[in-house]
Formats: C-alpha cells, structure tokens, sequence
C-alpha cells in the first residue's frame, strides 16, 4: 500500500509506458513462438509492426502470423492513441509541473524542524500566516482549496499543501513529526476538534491554537488536545471594547506583542532556556535588569497563576515563565546572555 501511494502521482506517466512495454513484449513473445524468430529479429519485426513505418518482413509470415501481425497493428493504433493523449495531458494540463512543485515541497519539509503548520487558510489563517511572516517564523500552509492557494504569496509561498488536514497523511506530509506548533482555523468546530486530536496522537509534544465558533466549542477542543482555543467574534468585539474605553494602551499592547514585527518588545522566557545554575533561584539573582536594560513584567506559575510586576524573591521553577519588557536592541542582548 505504501508503494501504491508513492507512484500514484506518477500513474498517468507511468501507465502509458508499462502498456508499450506490454504490447512490445507480446509481440516479441508472439513472432518468437508463431515464427521461430531469434529474439532480435523478433524484436525488430515487432517495432517496425507497432510503429507502422511499412517495411517488409524479416522472413516470410505464415497465415497464423499474418493474423497475429494484423491483431499487432491494430493494437498499436489504440495503444500509441492513448499513450499520446496521457502525455499531453500530464503536460499541458500541469500535472507534470504539479508533480515537481510536490517532490520540490517534500524535499523542503524534510529538512524543515520547530516550524509552524497552519490548517486553512482563511481570513484566520492568512492573519496568522501574515504575523509569522513578519517575524521570519516558517510555516507550512496546508488549504483544500486549490483556489484559494493559487495565487498565494507570502515568503514560504513553496511550503504549500494542498490536501484535507483532517488526514494524517496530509499532516505527516506537513512534518508534524518535526514542527514545533499547529494552528487549525478551519471553519467547522468539529474538523478542528478532529485536527486536534489527530495532531496530539502523532506529536505529543506539539503546541497546538485552534480556532472556535460555537459557545461550548472551545471547552471540548481544549479536552481533546488544544494548548490554547480562540474564538474570534469575542476576542474581535472584547477587543473593540478595550479600544474604546482604553485606546493608547490597547494600541501600546499591539506594539508590543506579535503585531509589532520584527521590532518586538515583549519576550517570554521560559524554565528551559534559563541557565541551568540559576534554575530555582529568584528574579533578583537572574539580573535581567542589570545585564541587558530589560524590565521583567509578569512572571506565571508552574500552575498557571499570572502576577503582575513579580517581586525580586520570586523563585524561578519548572513550567514556570518570565515575562520581559525592552527595546529591540534590550531583548537582542537578553537573548545571548540566555544562550
């Protein structure tokens, strides 16, 4: 089966050649067995017959290889028919420049690790896409649509796939196996739920944000795997809200976070990227402050407790996260003190 599924985008070149093949072969057999013929002159009676190039006969034909001969020619006018329609089609119709975009699309997320899959590309997906771009993140797209990622163009615009993400099939291709998260933006709660499932079955380890549509949605898609569930009407409407009672600081937040590209003021720091000496000593022993400018913000616990301008004696813990705020040039230093 495996084998099946690895040449079938080849099938419509390669069928044509295996019938002349065939047909080559039944006619070597035929003169070989009908005529007594050696097996080049077999052969060469064989391809001037299919070929209908009308030279005379090796050696003089019984009426038995006269019908054979004849059934040969007839044959062959089908055989050649078809093999030339299936070649211009797998050409003019882009299935041979299909079949390239995909062993070149293999061949790239192969060599791809930690990187984003992004399920449908809708207004969601093409939002997300947008802000992974500005920060040099790869994804890889995977949309049923052929239309919609025809004219898609974005800097990955190669790691394209076009397929049902609700198929692992489709995901391995994808390298989940390898990625580092998955966003699934689909527009039906229920092939998200499915994505989710899925993608946390072959990647235990994968950060997964699914999108929600439905109240209760996001409950049963946060048990079936999801890190993080967002439901889009109310983050838009609470966020519209916010920039009416709050406008600088929501648009100071938007700065600050993901919106703001590659200038990005806010980093998270987790347990794991912390020196191993300072793992379980406080903030004040870390000196974020003192060595890069930096200011941290925001600390959560291993239990999912957010604080707000954490104190100095704040011991760092598994699963626990710093939250730090600087400018770029700030965060850039922080970042080479950490590695």
């Amino acid at each position: 089966m495996q084998f099946l599924s690895k040449i079938k985008p080849y099938f419509n070149f390669i069928f044509p050649i295996i019938i002349m093949v065939l047909l080559l072969l039944i006619g070597v057999l035929g003169y070989i067995i009908i005529e007594g013929y050696g097996f080049l002159d077999a052969f060469y009676m064989t391809v001037i017959t299919v070929a209908t190039v009308g030279y005379s006969e090796v050696h003089p034909l019984s009426d038995v290889g006269r019908i054979f001969t004849s059934f040969l020619i007839i044959t062959s006018f089908g055989t050649f028919a078809y093999a030339i329609s299936s070649f211009t089609r797998f050409v003019i119709d882009g299935e041979f420049n299909n079949l390239f975009k995909l062993q070149k699309l293999n061949a790239t997320v192969e060599k791809l690790t930690d990187h984003i899959i992004i399920c449908g590309y809708g207004r969601n997906g093409r939002q997300a896409a947008k802000v992974l771009k500005k920060h040099n993140k790869r994804f890889v797209v995977i949309e049923k649509n052929s239309d919609i990622t025809q004219n898609l163009n974005h800097k990955f615009q190669d790691l394209v796939l076009n397929g049902d993400s609700t198929q692992d099939e489709i995901l391995l291709k994808a390298g989940i196996l390898k990625a580092k998260a998955l966003i699934t933006t689909l527009p039906v709660d229920a092939d998200n739920m499915f994505i989710v499932l899925t993608a946390r079955n072959l990647n235990p380890n994968l950060t997964i944000i699914s999108r929600a549509s439905d109240d209760g949605s996001d409950v049963k898609i946060k048990i079936a795997g999801a890190d993080n569930v967002i439901m889009p009407d109310k983050v838009g409407g609470a966020h519209m809200a916010s920039l009416v009672m709050k406008p600088d600081v929501m648009e100071f937040l938007d700065y600050v976070t993901a919106q703001g590209g590659d200038n990005n003021n806010l980093e998270e720091i987790t347990f794991e990227k912390i020196p191993e000496h300072l793992n379980n000593q406080t903030l004040k022993d870390l000196e974020i402050i003192n060595k890069s400018g930096a200011n941290i913000i925001g600390f959560k616990t291993g239990m999912g407790e957010y604080i707000i301008n954490p104190s100095p004696d704040t011991r760092i813990i598994p699963q626990a996260k710093i939250f730090v705020l600087g400018t770029p040039e700030q965060i850039s230093k922080l970042k080479k003190l950490l590695n």
